[in-house]
């Protein structure tokens, strides 16, 4: 396996000043991603009051917890994203099992189904937030627009060849959202785990 790279020195320093106890740095970090945060449990709850509790679970247990975080597992945005969508999962199952136990619709095999749908969808929109610029550009122009290569292309003035590779890598990376949330799949964000 790869070492990995080091994280960005903002993610160390955040980390610091959040176990200094510093009420500006959660500030910041609610600022920076709180929309991601909140877009991430609505996309696997389907519920706004929902997502809010997340979002708050979410700010709350990195005050309370900055340790958690370690600078060299990865960047923090992504540790907050693995973050939510595991505090999300956690609610849609404990939400839909209750429902179970007091004789609510559906099985158990249902279920684990809408957890794992709720898992790609959400991993395949951490994606595309994730992705430079210029690669979500001309998958949001391809797909969104529905504008073919060569009007993607011209839009956004690159060659047509560009744009195609461009749109062949988003799709590679859109492509991980259903394998990593896969039946068996390694625990971890995205995952149905």
């Amino acid at each position: 396996m790869a070492k990995k790279d080091a994280p960005p020195r903002w993610d160390r320093k955040m980390q610091q000043r959040l176990a200094r106890g510093e009420a500006a740095a959660l500030g910041e970090l609610y600022d920076r991603f709180a929309s991601l945060v909140h877009g991430l449990a609505h996309r696997v709850l389907g519920d706004e009051r929902a997502a809010d509790g997340i979002t708050r679970e979410v700010f709350v247990h990195v005050w309370e917890h900055p340790e958690s975080y370690d600078p060299n597992q990865g960047p923090l945005r992504t540790w907050v994203a693995g973050l939510t969508h595991r505090l999300a999962v956690q609610r849609l199952r404990d939400t839909g099992a209750a429902a179970l136990a007091r004789g609510g619709p559906g099985t158990a095999e249902e279920l684990e189904h809408r957890v794992r749908h709720a898992s790609v969808a959400a991993r395949a929109d951490y994606i595309v937030q994730s992705m430079p610029a210029p690669l979500r550009a001309a998958l949001e122009l391809a797909y969104f627009q529905r504008r073919d290569y060569r009007q993607a292309a011209a839009d956004i003035g690159i060659t047509e060849e560009e744009v195609r590779r461009r749109l062949r890598l988003g799709l590679q990376l859109l492509s991980t959202a259903h394998d990593a949330a896969s039946p068996g799949a390694p625990p971890g964000y995205g995952g149905a785990a």
